[in-house]
């Protein structure tokens, strides 16, 4: 078969061409371009670890300025509720003061107000025995046909109103 004897004859160009081809390729891809395409990731690899570092930093500077910020308008609502209770507290004050004077106020128009009733009662009294008198007089001198003076008639009237 002269293939096989062509064989051996051709092998050792075949290797030689094929030890070429790929020591050629392993400097161009593996010295040249498998370098280059490492410092890229580890570059890439770099700037993620860079950027995700300075995220949380920012991630804790906002936290502790929202921090700063709860705690400022934690004492400003303390300092907001001070200052309504503290409100409230005079609003009630000037409203207590306010009703005790319109109190005083009212007691003194009712205690006068009493003091007129009391005047107009014993003056209706007055006028009551007075009428009552002059009635009496009247019953006595149509009844029994006899004449009581006007004394003996307001005593009488008021000894029956004492009695009741």
């Amino acid at each position: 078969m002269p293939q096989i004897a062509q064989l051996a004859d051709t092998y050792a160009s075949q290797v030689f061409w094929l030890l070429i081809f790929f020591g050629i390729t392993f400097f161009v891809i593996g010295r040249g371009m498998v370098p280059k395409v490492m410092e890229t990731v580890a570059m890439r690899d770099r700037q993620i670890a860079d950027d995700l570092a300075a995220a949380q930093a920012a991630r804790d500077a906002a936290d502790e300025q929202e921090e700063t910020w709860r705690r400022r308008e934690n004492e400003n609502h303390a300092k907001a509720q001070a200052l309504i209770a503290k409100a409230k507290a005079d609003a009630a004050a000037s409203t207590e003061k306010k009703v005790a004077a319109a109190q005083k106020r009212l007691d003194k128009k009712l205690a006068e107000a009493e003091e007129r009733i009391a005047e107009a009662r014993g003056a209706a009294m007055a006028e009551v025995e007075t009428v009552a008198a002059d009635a009496a007089q009247d019953i006595v001198a149509r009844l029994a046909g006899a004449k009581v003076d006007s004394k003996a008639a307001k005593a009488a009237v008021k000894e029956a109103m004492a009695n009741g």
